[in-house]
């Protein structure tokens, strides 16, 4: 079934009242596909914004995952689905056995990327402590599935400030930094009065009661008093490596076009 905005589109071309250029930037925005009653497939995701779809796993059923990745397949070289719970994993690999199931990440993924060559910088990602580990590798192999350079750096948060301090030299080299932490959420205000790149801040839910399941960690994060940190929401890893990935992005675009 031919959708009614791209056949409207397709007719203003054909009858000389657009461009084909136009025509296609306005397909771009339009282009998707079904899965049955339940997912809509958005196909032009990357020639928009330079990374694909990514499939969010949790609270949806094996099946679903499984149908949505093979709609993907032909449009995508690297599938991406997260909060996937190692029972689920399971399933999906049954069915679609060349899916590699990272645990620690939660994160099922179809594909072998190459790094990027053309891609300028590395990011560098922290934790406070080795709680937060879920959510940096999270962060960590959806930065490596979409083809950056990753440095990990885990456990040196402040309550041992000397862990952190001995490793300096992979702040000092960093091109973007996570840095993914609970409790308090202190580390990114430490990490951010010593680095010369941006400092994107992920709070998470690890903490007593009082942490309110990340709240107390973000609010710190937010009220930063170093310049340069940035904040995504609780846990979402995802969403930091994404943001360091349009980070250097742009800078290679920049670079390139200078």
């Amino acid at each position: 079934m031919t959708d009614p905005n791209i056949l409207q589109i397709l007719e203003a071309v054909s009858a000389g009242y657009l461009s084909p250029t136009v025509a296609q930037e306005k397909l771009r925005q339009l282009s998707y596909e079904s899965v049955d009653h339940f997912a809509k497939i958005d196909t032009q995701r990357q020639a928009r914004t330079g990374f694909p779809e990514v499939i969010w796993g949790q609270d949806k059923t094996p099946q679903q995952i499984i149908q949505i990745m093979e709609k993907m397949r032909p449009h995508q070289s690297v599938i991406l689905a997260t909060r996937v719970s190692p029972a689920v994993a399971a399933t999906i690999q049954a069915h679609i056995p060349d899916v590699i199931y990272h645990e620690r990440a939660r994160i099922c993924a179809l594909g072998h990327p190459e790094p990027n060559s053309d891609l300028l910088g590395q990011i560098t990602i922290l934790t406070a402590g080795t709680a937060d580990l879920p959510v940096a590798e999270e962060a960590a192999i959806t930065a490596e599935l979409f083809g950056f350079r990753v440095e990990r750096l885990w456990d040196v948060g402040v309550s041992g400030i000397q862990r952190l301090l001995s490793n300096r030299h992979l702040i000092d080299n960093a091109d973007v930094l996570i840095v993914v932490a609970g409790m308090e959420g202190a580390l990114p205000s430490v990490v951010g009065g010593l680095a010369n790149c941006p400092v994107i801040g992920v709070p998470t839910s690890v903490g007593y009661g009082a942490n309110f399941g990340g709240v107390a960690a973000l609010l710190s994060m937010l009220n930063s008093c170093a310049a340069g940190v940035g904040v995504v929401n609780i846990d979402n890893g995802f969403g930091a490596a994404i943001l360091a990935g349009q980070i250097l992005r742009t800078a290679t675009r920049i670079s390139r076009a200078d």
